[in-house]
């Protein structure tokens, strides 16, 4: 006979999921915290304040990831890439969601800000040097209100980045 899971176990196995859920982490937050202390399925666990806290962090982890996975150039060509507008739709995300929660969000918007400065240089080389079209799936309105978030001035953003065509 199986030993009956005890909390961390069902803890543990919460965290996995919504660490590793789609593309809205705060939809399997939700649904994790239903499981774990209302579901009449579940476990009906009682959670200390720091179990929740964990669960959340990792909603923001998620965030990050696939914020990053947008701004990674070389996941341009990759059927997982979904482009700035996905981008810039998270980022709002996940500042709306560190706002409710009381979360800072230097460290991460100078991690993003460098991250899209990135992909912006290499997406002006690789366009220039004609080794593919642009990938920009949003407006340069858009991207620069984008940069201007990530504490990036418009004089900041790389030399040629009004030459790539977005969505105009």
């Amino acid at each position: 006979m199986n030993p009956k899971p005890d909390k961390e176990t069902f803890l543990e196995e919460e965290i996995i999921i919504v660490r590793n859920s789609g593309e809205i982490p705060e939809v399997a937050l939700h649904g994790s915290l239903y499981y774990l202390t209302e579901d009449p399925e579940g476990p009906r666990l009682s959670l200390t304040e720091q179990e929740v806290v964990i669960l959340k962090g990792k909603v923001i982890e998620r965030y990050q990831e696939i914020i990053m996975r947008d701004l990674n150039p070389d996941c341009r060509d990759l059927s997982m890439y979904r482009g700035l507008k996905r981008c810039m739709a998270n980022w709002r995300r996940l500042k709306i969601f560190c706002r409710r929660e009381g979360r800072d969000l230097n460290q991460i918007r100078e991690e993003t800000g460098a991250a899209l400065l990135n992909f912006l240089a290499r997406e002006i080389e690789d366009v220039r040097s004609g080794a593919r079209t642009t990938s920009l799936n949003c407006r340069l309105a858009e991207l620069a209100d984008f940069a201007r978030q990530l504490s990036i001035s418009d004089k900041d953003l790389p030399e040629g980045w009004l030459k790539l065509k977005g969505q105009e």
